[in-house]
């Protein structure tokens, strides 16, 4: 027993180290990708020598934000996903299906309706606007899911993912009605916003995100024995003591709280929340203290990969990283649908 443990935690070590070599690597790659090619020893020059050309301007103030804002946003879109599959028992669930990411576009989308303009999508303000109008939005999603998915006093998992996937599908239609009332300019960038484009190249948002992940990523952790119980079955969580009801509540709010943050700053990004926690878990288990660190690197190099996709794949236009993550992530999730009893 103690050797099998110990196996365990070695192969969880080698994973975690493997993916931060990938990361790095897929980094390095991405700071010297785009519309303007800059050579390594340039990029060695601007960060740690002599500024040749407005390297500096471009790494700084364009590249780095961005390469940031992919990782953190996959790695709390990953850890969102795997809390949600963790209290739904379901592994199909996903911020993106289940409407919460549909709630906090759609708040994101009114907002910028009844101002009449989407300057605040790049203005100083939007820092503190985008994440709580998106927080807001997917609360109201969450709390619709969560009242209507209860019966008899209990939410069933599978209910939930159903009403989930209703109400994405009434908010992506009251998102579209808006839209269709814009002017064609607005229209375009809240299209393109919702698609899932890191649009917020920006460094206080990068701060803004990291804030927000550093608070709610270390909680979910700190829940990883409620998640290991909840695969276990409500009978037997209450049996060991653990109030399913109000634990899931608690863990719901944290995946809404990840999932509208990494929204307000990336769009609308699906499918991202449901491949990472599935790989981890085919790799690690269903231990949560280990699954979700694991995800978290999964999906930051999942979407960090996407968007360097994204900025070669039509250069010098640009591909918005959830259609490139949709691509790869519908086949995969009609797999597990196929392969789910």
């Amino acid at each position: 027993m103690v050797k099998n443990s110990t196996n365990h935690t070695l192969k969880y070590i080698a994973l975690m180290t493997f993916l931060v070599i990938i990361l790095i690597i897929v980094f390095v790659v991405s700071i010297n990708t785009g519309y303007m090619k800059i050579p390594l020893y340039e990029v060695w020059s601007a960060f740690f020598g002599h500024d040749v050309g407005n390297q500096r301007l471009t790494l700084f103030e364009f590249r780095l934000p961005r390469i940031i804002l992919a990782m953190l946003i996959g790695a709390g879109i990953a850890v969102a996903g795997g809390i949600l599959q963790g209290i739904t028992r379901n592994q199909l669930a996903d911020p993106g299906v289940i409407g919460i990411n549909a709630g906090a576009s759609f708040a994101v989308v009114l907002f910028t309706f009844l101002t009449n303009s989407t300057t605040f999508l790049t203005g100083t303000l939007s820092v503190f606007v985008m994440p709580f109008t998106a927080l807001a939005g997917a609360f109201v999603a969450a709390v619709l899911i969560y009242i209507i998915s209860r019966k008899n006093s209990k939410v069933s998992p599978m209910r939930l993912i159903l009403v989930g996937i209703g109400i994405n599908a009434a908010f992506a239609s009251g998102t579209l009605v808006l839209q269709m009332k814009m002017d064609p300019q607005d229209f375009t960038k809240t299209l393109t916003w919702i698609s899932g484009s890191i649009w917020a190249t920006n460094w206080d948002f990068v701060v803004s995100t990291l804030i927000w992940l550093i608070i709610l990523v270390p909680l979910a952790i700190y829940k990883s024995r409620t998640l290991n119980v909840f695969s276990l079955g409500d009978t037997i969580a209450i049996g060991l003591g653990v109030p399913p009801e109000k634990e899931r509540l608690k863990l719901l709010i944290i995946a809404v709280g990840l999932a509208g943050a990494c929204v307000s700053v990336g769009g609308g990004i699906t499918f991202l929340g449901l491949i990472a926690p599935h790989i981890a878990r085919s790799l690690i288990g269903l231990k949560h203290e280990k699954l979700l660190p694991l995800s978290a690197l999964l999906g930051a190099c999942i979407l960090l990969i996407a968007d360097t996709i994204g900025r070669v794949v039509m250069a010098p236009m640009e591909l918005p990283v959830g259609i490139v993550i949709s691509i790869l992530g519908a086949p995969y999730f009609i797999y597990l649908l196929m392969q789910t009893k």
